[in-house]
């Protein structure tokens, strides 16, 4: 008996469509990483209306079902656990206590892999001398990458990340000109190569990160205690300066941690003023609300 095999032709839509290669991976989700981070803008900004899943959907220019699935991908949550997380600042007797957000102040549902993975920090500090010379003979490469929360200026030396900031799109020029006025003397290059690899780490993928910290010894100082303050457990500012024995500091302590050059990794968005409010940070309160509520979901 004779198996006929038929031959299948191509159809003309499917002969026209372009191979995916790793250049559209990337694209895509860079694009997905803008979306993402108007939405949590939209979020951050409107948490305390209850927003629909439509009016969220709307900020980041997807469908609803899409929407729902690419943010739940990205974020590791869902856009109404995250609203949820968003309440972190009507739990201040709890949060002041130590107590997660997730225990202060959220209902279920927060449970979930997030695609922003830990880091192991191998740190290595800046000199006192190189710091006085305004990091003249230093070079800092530079790039801008798509991020969960906004655009993400990744700032590396030859010893490691010693920068990360964000902002809103559109503000590329006005991030990297606040980041150069910390080390006016240094020279910078762009090189987003080398950075790309290092957005991915910090956003996906995880791993060792080598941090170079170029401070003085006690915004140094300061920086460190801040990275003992665990996910979803929260500090003031007296009680970082207490942790590093010196307890009447709190307003130098607030000095360093306005100064932190490495957002996020290093993370000052876990210090609250004594009161247990959101107090100011550097790259905006609706980003320090939205990295609270992203790893109150991690520690969950």
């Amino acid at each position: 008996m004779k198996v006929r095999k038929n031959r299948v032709e191509k159809t003309a839509d499917e002969s026209q469509v372009a191979p995916m290669t790793m250049q559209t991976i990337e694209t895509e989700t860079g694009t997905h990483h803008r979306r993402i981070a108007r939405a949590i803008r939209f979020l951050s900004d409107h948490y305390l209306e209850q927003p629909r899943l439509e009016d969220a959907a709307a900020a980041a220019a997807l469908s609803p079902f899409h929407f729902q699935r690419i943010f739940t991908r990205y974020v590791g949550i869902s856009p109404k656990a995250f609203v949820g997380a968003l309440t972190l600042d009507h739990a201040k007797a709890g949060l002041l206590e130590g107590v997660s957000v997730l225990d202060a102040a959220l209902d279920a549902g927060l449970s979930g892999p997030s695609r922003l993975h830990d880091l192991s920090l191998k740190i290595e500090a800046m000199t006192p001398g190189e710091y006085s010379r305004g990091g003249a003979g230093v070079v800092i490469e530079h790039g801008f990458h798509d991020s969960p929360f906004g655009s993400a200026l990744v700032m590396a030396t030859d010893k490691g990340l010693c920068g990360l900031a964000f902002g809103d799109e559109g503000e590329d020029e006005i991030v990297l000109a606040d980041m150069k006025r910390r080390w006016p003397k240094a020279q910078y290059r762009e090189n987003r190569s080398r950075t790309s690899f290092m957005a991915k780490q910090i956003f996906e993928q995880g791993g060792e990160m080598p941090l170079h910290l170029m401070g003085t010894p006690w915004q140094t100082k300061v920086w460190q205690a801040l990275l003992a303050i665990p996910a979803g457990k929260y500090a003031t500012y007296r009680g970082v300066a207490q942790s590093i024995g010196s307890s009447g500091a709190s307003r130098a302590v607030g000095a360093a941690v306005g100064r932190n050059p490495i957002s996020w990794l290093i993370p000052c968005h876990r210090v609250l003023a004594s009161d247990g409010t959101l107090h100011g940070y550097h790259w905006g309160l609706p980003r320090k609300r939205a990295m609270l509520a992203v790893e109150a979901a991690r520690a969950a």
